[in-house]
């Protein structure tokens, strides 16, 4: 009887610092970890947002970079961080959506806390000017009567572009090879180089080579033509309803976050994403401003990683 009431007295007084903490909050500065480096469309996705959000929140927004293991070691930094509202992070489709089917995480995906969607980046198929072929139906038709020939790069296996690639070979059934790279920007040199034929990019990553007429858009894997390359049709529209590709970012919170912290933080986001001048900043780098709320966003990666768990499992993917 005694063990109870002590447990129960630890559980309330457990109860109460939490409601204090979150009728105070925000009261510190704000600690966002990005799991990639800085320089890289994640890390910039941030420093356009904390601004923003800082001013809404009354607090500045501390950037901390936790690179490595595809993102996982900023997701889990973010997950078993203190839950006082001290600390959020970004939370990126690799580490949450794609390694966890052939890898096992350091943390437990299914009890992340989700606080907001932030953007949602096209998958842009691209290839280099030099080569014929100008549109998605050509390089497929290309590629199908060249069995092998053709290879594609990305940023390493299991990555977005990787899955983009080989949802392309499933949905239109040709033989076309993968060549990993370490990161985004070396798979962007080789396509420049002609190593490779194809490179799937997230929008912000290809953009401005895009724009400078280095590489050629072939289409974007978005379910609607992207606000950035107003020009470049979707392969929905070109005939591949099913090569749907988006990188979708947003934050998350440390396991136990108070609800109350979790709901403000999600409602400052969409504030944020209503500035005009922040939307137009996003969407120059290649992004769709997009909040919703936690349930939203987990029920969006619950999708996800269903939808790339049968990519990985009809394609037999792996890290080697």
């Amino acid at each position: 009887m005694k063990n109870i009431r002590i447990i129960a007295g630890a559980m309330l007084a457990l109860c109460a610092a939490a409601a204090h903490a979150a009728s105070t909050w925000p009261s510190q500065p704000i600690r966002l970890i990005v799991p990639y480096p800085a320089g890289g469309s994640v890390d910039n996705l941030a420093r356009l947002l904390a601004p923003t959000l800082g001013q809404k929140l009354g607090q500045p927004i501390v950037i901390e970079n936790k690179a490595g293991a595809s993102g996982t070691i900023g997701v889990d930094a973010t997950v078993r961080a203190t839950p006082d509202g001290s600390t959020f992070g970004f939370g990126v489709p690799g580490a949450i959506s794609g390694l966890p089917h052939v890898m096992k995480m350091p943390y437990d995906v299914a009890g992340i806390q989700y606080v907001s969607l932030v953007a949602r980046i096209p998958m842009v198929f691209t290839v280099n000017p030099a080569m014929p072929e100008k549109t998605l139906p050509e390089f497929i038709a290309a590629a199908r009567a060249n069995p092998g020939k053709y290879n594609y790069g990305s940023a390493g296996n299991v990555t977005t572009p990787h899955l983009a690639g080989e949802l392309l070979k499933q949905e239109t059934h040709i033989d076309i090879m993968h060549v990993p790279y370490k990161g985004a920007s070396p798979a962007i040199t080789a396509l420049l180089g002609n190593e490779v034929q194809m490179f799937p990019g997230d929008a912000s990553a290809v953009l401005a080579f895009i724009k400078a007429g280095k590489l050629r858009a072939l289409a974007v894997g978005s379910s609607t033509r992207f606000e950035g390359l107003p020009d470049v049709p979707t392969a929905r529209e070109l005939g591949y309803p099913s090569v749907l590709v988006e990188s979708n970012y947003g934050i998350i919170a440390p396991t136990g976050t108070p609800p109350d912290i979790v709901n403000r933080m999600s409602q400052a986001i969409g504030e944020s994403l209503r500035d005009p001048q922040l939307r137009q900043k996003m969407i120059d780098q290649g992004a769709v401003p997009q909040a919703t709320t936690p349930d939203a966003y987990r029920q969006l990666m619950a999708a996800e990683s269903t939808k790339w768990g049968e990519v990985i499992r009809r394609g037999k993917l792996g890290l080697q």
